[in-house]
């Protein structure tokens, strides 16, 4: 068994590329719209040789808020650097909601409130401020 992807349905594809692809930094692998469904597919990687993907489902026509729940989790990715990262994404915007006050750890979330952790690759990085100090915000 391999696994493949990870399918999130997203209110707004152009917000949700933006953060996947402009800020985490994931490439674009494929994407099919589908007219007779109403209804695009966009299908996302790190880029690396048989990564696993998230796929993006954008429905045309949906105007109902799509529920969020503590049940799916999240999505996680490992980084070089947590604070260079955490430090990168803040300037674009993002609000970091749980900092990686341990050198390890951090929690954002998608303009579709999808959980993403980033995981420090390796060993914990030496606790650095303003990190250690700040506080979590908002849920993750």
């Amino acid at each position: 068994m391999k696994y493949l992807h990870t399918m999130i349905r997203v209110k707004d594809l152009d917000k949700a590329l933006h953060f996947f692809v402009e800020i985490l930094g994931l490439k674009i692998t494929r994407r099919n719209e589908h007219p007779e469904g109403k209804f695009t597919l966009v299908f996302l990687s790190t880029g690396e040789v048989d990564a696993p993907e998230i796929e993006l489902t954008y429905n045309w026509n949906q105007t109902e808020a799509y529920t969020t729940g503590r049940n799916f989790g999240h999505l996680a990715y490992e980084v070089d650097n947590i604070y260079e990262t955490c430090a990168r994404i803040q300037k674009m915007g993002i609000t970091i909601n749980r900092p990686p006050r341990d050198g390890r750890m951090a929690f954002l979330r998608s303009p579709d409130l999808i959980s993403i952790e980033l995981l420090q690759k390796g060993k914990p990085l030496p606790l650095l401020e303003p990190w250690v100090s700040m506080p979590s915000v908002g849920e993750w």
